[in-house]
């Protein structure tokens, strides 16, 4: 399948019809990393979050379709196509859906101010929340040392986070038939690196300098792949984390109040079903 045709409303699946949303409607959805094209992709439960959850705006912060890793293997199952179509059904809807391309979607950033199916793509984006916040809405590659003069060390990276995907995939194979809980190895390492937490901080506080600088109330990106909101010298820094591993997303309430939902993983639903333990719905961060 052609990149266009993600674009066009072409193979539409009944998957991705809805089954009941929430009476709930959201103002704002954010959501980032989802890397469609990769094994690694959480499409499954992200089609249950969006079906769950009408908005008025999504934002679909970077790293949407994972072009690194296409160009070395395609992989495009039809759960993946079902995502790109769900999101263009909202547009037809009436919700206002932006995308924000990241690293690893760079090609998009050759159709900046073009529209795709109705979905607006742009550098970067201001949001203001109902209750009067302007949020800088940004990826956030632009301030990875890495992604900006070390590309390759970057890829390299990226191929050894696949191998560690790979690797924890059959590690919770195996814990699962011990009875043990789902397990994350790439979160284990980067909370225990020192490196990589060093390097997060630096990120956060980055982004959040350059938010305030640009006398924004906050910003939102993604890019680490690690949920976070919290005021970082007197300026909002909110990251909506990934639908890798974390599955998490930012959602702003029709008050403007803003919120972390950590959605369940269908990897830990499956494997719960077995001991007849179901997890709650969502897990919400402090509200904002």
């Amino acid at each position: 399948m052609r990149t266009a045709d993600l674009f066009e409303g072409r193979g539409e699946s009944a998957a991705t019809e809805p089954h009941g949303e929430s009476a709930a409607r959201l103002r704002s959805i954010f959501i980032s990393d989802l890397h469609l094209g990769t094994q690694g992709c959480q499409a499954k439960a992200l089609l249950s979050f969006l079906k769950s959850n009408p908005s008025d705006h999504l934002y679909l912060v970077g790293d949407i379709i994972d072009g690194w890793q296409l160009r070395r293997r395609w992989y495009w199952p039809q759960e993946h196509n079902d995502v790109v179509q769900k999101i263009l059904r909202r547009v037809r809807k009436g919700c206002r859906v932006i995308f924000v391309p990241g690293n690893h979607d760079e090609f998009v950033r050759h159709f900046v101010d073009h529209h795709f199916g109705g979905v607006e793509v742009v550098t970067e984006a201001i949001h203001t929340t109902a209750d009067g916040k302007r949020l800088w809405v940004v990826h956030g590659d632009l301030y990875d040392g890495v992604i900006q003069y070390a590309k390759w060390l970057a890829h390299l990276g990226d191929t050894l986070y696949e191998f560690t995907l790979r690797l924890n995939r059959h590690l919770n194979s195996l814990r699962a038939r011990l009875g043990l809980p789902y397990w994350s190895l790439s979160q284990y390492l980067k909370h225990r690196v020192k490196g990589a937490v060093n390097f997060i901080s630096s990120f956060e506080s980055a982004v959040a300098a350059e938010a305030r600088k640009r006398g924004l109330d906050g910003v939102v990106c993604g890019h680490i792949h690690r949920a976070e909101m919290r005021i970082i010298d007197g300026t909002l820094y909110c990251n909506d984390g990934d639908w890798v591993e974390s599955l998490t997303a930012l959602v702003e309430h029709q008050d403007g109040r803003l919120e972390i939902v950590h959605w369940p993983d269908e990897r830990v639903l499956a494997q719960d079903a077995n001991s007849a333990v179901l997890p709650g719905k969502t897990a919400a961060s402090e509200l904002v």
